[in-house]
């Protein structure tokens, strides 16, 4: 009894109690589960309404036309096990547009864009979107930080302690979605709350069941493009290494020009080529075949030519200490929860001196770290036998579809779809017709959408090039082997 008592008050220390407004949260210790009462809202105003609930608070609001646009503080508990043991403010955002029209919930699975944008199947159904930042990338990082509380099952309570707060106000359907590590993360919050979400929309999520076997990326590697395409790559990577010498003293003077260190990573030479070798995948992950004559002839190039080439393609920036220090959530949720790829490349045997490294080689070495090998296996189980309403979309020519999510007998209404010849950009648009039209057909059905016959496999509302292709903050970084 001593101990439920003082659980009760912690937690409406917590979270809040009712205002004036009328605005009551209430939570289960078993399941994280909150939801919001908006039944004597003395205001009509979206603004004021959310601001109501409890822990909610504005940073800032941006016009933008057709829409009203919020960022925000939203307090969660550090530990969703452990509710009274501390909080943190986490960054949300809201696109909306109108309380009748539904909702998407979207993360990239990294920081928050303050960027007014509109993902895919929010353009669909032309609705309302909400967009979280991952818990510990910062500003939404609790101080101090205890890392062991970084994982996808309190990642995923953060989504659904978000979503029974705004319920409440945005009361039509939802759905989830996000691309590449936020692909992974609308899967995971599936998997821990699927009754929160009417269908999830994940786009390029690598499924890396089995850490330790990534055979199917070598195999991507060997057949992706044309012969004469993977030869330019790869003779351009080796000559990177063949060049070590005067191409790391270029690399030095950059780093000492810029302040740039290596102590995460252990030196520069550690530095230098983990960023030649993803020089091949992230040509394939962010470019393709359409590009590939741009690649100079590594036998005739010159140093210059060269070191500029792997920078383009790679990033110089991506392994210093100030290129990683915004990554380490996502390197340490990849050596302990998510897994982490690794190729051969025997164009490179007897040149490469570490071979691809560890996730856990990426983060500060203060920071403790063990993996999880049961996380994604019972993701995948989970999926294979239990989706519903869900749709995974992956590029044909992107390294990170190599491991896909795929569905098994369990599953219902719910399909995996591969754009050809998309690269990690892949999406609904990208799909061959067929697909295309039944991908769209079944968003708008999730979403609740009466839409007529005739406009039934085309998204709602019209493309915006300002508000559709505002690029997520994370994306405009230096590359690095990221999903």
């Amino acid at each position: 009894m001593r101990k439920s008592l003082r659980w009760a008050l912690s937690l409406s220390v917590l979270i809040g109690t009712v205002g004036s407004t009328g605005v009551a949260t209430a939570a289960d210790t078993e399941t994280g589960s909150a939801a919001v009462v908006d039944s004597q809202s003395t205001s009509t105003d979206i603004k004021d309404r959310i601001l109501a609930i409890p822990g909610m608070s504005l940073i800032e609001e941006k016009p933008y036309a057709g829409y009203r646009y919020f960022v925000l503080e939203y307090v969660q508990p550090i530990d969703h096990h452990r509710p009274w043991a501390g909080t943190f403010k986490q960054r949300i955002s809201i696109l909306h547009k109108d309380t009748s029209r539904p909702t998407v919930f979207r993360t990239s699975g990294y920081g928050l864009s303050t960027t007014p944008s509109r993902t895919e199947p929010t353009r669909i159904i032309d609705g309302n979107q909400v967009s979280m930042e991952y818990r510990f990338f910062t500003p939404s990082r609790p101080q101090p930080a205890d890392w062991s509380k970084l994982n996808i099952w309190q990642a995923a309570s953060d989504q659904h302690r978000i979503y029974a707060a705004l319920k409440g106000i945005y009361g039509q359907k939802w759905l989830s979605t996000g691309a590449s590590k936020g692909g992974m993360t609308a899967t995971y919050y599936e998997r821990f709350y699927p009754r929160d979400m009417d269908g999830v929309v994940a786009y390029v999520a690598p499924n890396d069941v089995v850490n330790k076997e990534d055979s199917a990326y070598d195999r991507f590697f060997e057949t992706v493009g044309t012969k004469d395409c993977r030869d330019r790559l790869n003779n351009m990577q080796r000559e990177a290494l063949v060049r070590r010498e005067p191409l790391e003293k270029k690399y030095k003077a950059w780093a000492e020009s810029e302040g740039a260190t290596f102590n995460t990573v252990g030196s520069l030479d550690k530095a230098y080529e983990a960023v030649v070798l993803d020089f091949v995948w992230g040509f394939w992950q962010y470019y393709g075949q359409d590009v590939c004559d741009q690649i100079p002839d590594a036998a005739t190039a010159s140093d210059d030519a060269v070191y500029e080439t792997i920078d383009a393609y790679s990033g110089w920036s991506a392994y210093t200490d100030q290129g990683l220090e915004y990554y380490t959530p996502y390197y340490y949720q990849a050596a302990t929860e998510l897994g982490s790829p690794t190729i051969k490349q025997p164009h490179l045997n007897g040149l490469s001196r570490y071979g691809y490294q560890p996730a856990s080689s990426f983060v500060p070495r203060e920071i403790p770290m063990k993996f999880k090998p049961q996380a994604m296996r019972d993701v995948d189980d989970w999926v294979r036998k239990n989706a519903n309403h869900m749709l995974f979309v992956y590029g044909g020519n992107d390294p990170w579809g190599s491991e896909k999510f795929r569905l098994g007998k369990g599953a219902r209404d719910s399909y995996v779809y591969v754009a050809p010849g998309a690269n990690h950009g892949a999406n609904v648009a990208g799909l061959v017709d067929a697909e295309r039209e039944n991908a769209t057909a079944r968003i708008l059905a999730w979403a609740g959408v009466p839409a007529p016959a005739a406009q039934a496999a085309q998204p709602l509302a019209r493309f915006d090039a300002r508000l559709d292709t505002v690029p997520d903050e994370e994306a405009t970084r230096e590359h690095g082997l990221r999903p």
